[in-house]
């Protein structure tokens, strides 16, 4: 039986109310209880309807978050015509992202350590990176064909990159003073620097 448009905007709540839910009382403490009251739903066989449990709804906020983040990251970084433009739009959109979706990152730092791989294994964080790693590889790569960029190691350029964006999250989560904008300033000066021919 196909969803409705009525069953997606509850799916779309409960999610919602569980990511404001982990990020003010960590992933161990938000149980279907707290997040049904923060959603304002009449009791937990609510959610219960709408996920079959806990990792279900944890595994369609992870997909969430991620996809809203890489169209709201991708559709900046292609408007861009050259190399170093989609660097810099990688980096300032990543940034504002984080931003303006501060609950979205601290659930997914709380929801981190008790991800599972198909194979039962923890994730990582070095294996959270990957797929934006090998993204920035292809980018960077293409920049270094087009003669636009330096010569440089890719992946270590990558994982920089990617270590100063992964940083900048921790920072606004647990620093309440950190200067944000001068940071993305400094952040894409020294990548789109560091890169160049």
């Amino acid at each position: 039986m196909g969803r409705t448009f009525t069953n997606e905007a509850r799916r779309a709540q409960i999610m919602r109310a569980a990511i404001d839910t982990i990020a003010e009382v960590g992933y161990a403490k938000a149980s279907f209880a707290r997040i049904t009251e923060k959603a304002g739903l009449s009791g937990p066989r609510m959610i219960s309807y709408h996920f079959a449990d806990k990792d279900e709804l944890i595994h369609e906020i992870l997909m969430h978050v991620l996809t809203a983040g890489a169209v709201f990251i991708n559709e900046r970084v292609e408007a861009e015509d050259t190399a170093t433009g989609k660097v810099r739009a990688y980096l300032e959109a990543n940034l504002q992202f984080l931003r303006e979706h501060p609950d979205d990152m601290a659930a997914l730092t709380e929801i981190g350590p008790h991800l599972r791989t198909a194979t039962g294994r923890s994730y990582t964080s070095v294996s959270a990176q990957e797929v934006s790693v090998q993204s920035l590889e292809k980018l960077l790569a293409q920049g270094q064909a087009s003669g636009e960029f330096r010569d440089f190691d890719l992946r270590s350029m990558a994982v920089l990159i990617r270590g100063a964006v992964d940083g900048a999250a921790r920072r606004l989560r647990d620093e309440a003073d950190f200067d944000f904008d001068a940071y993305t300033a400094e952040v894409v000066t020294t990548f789109t620097l560091a890169v160049a021919r």
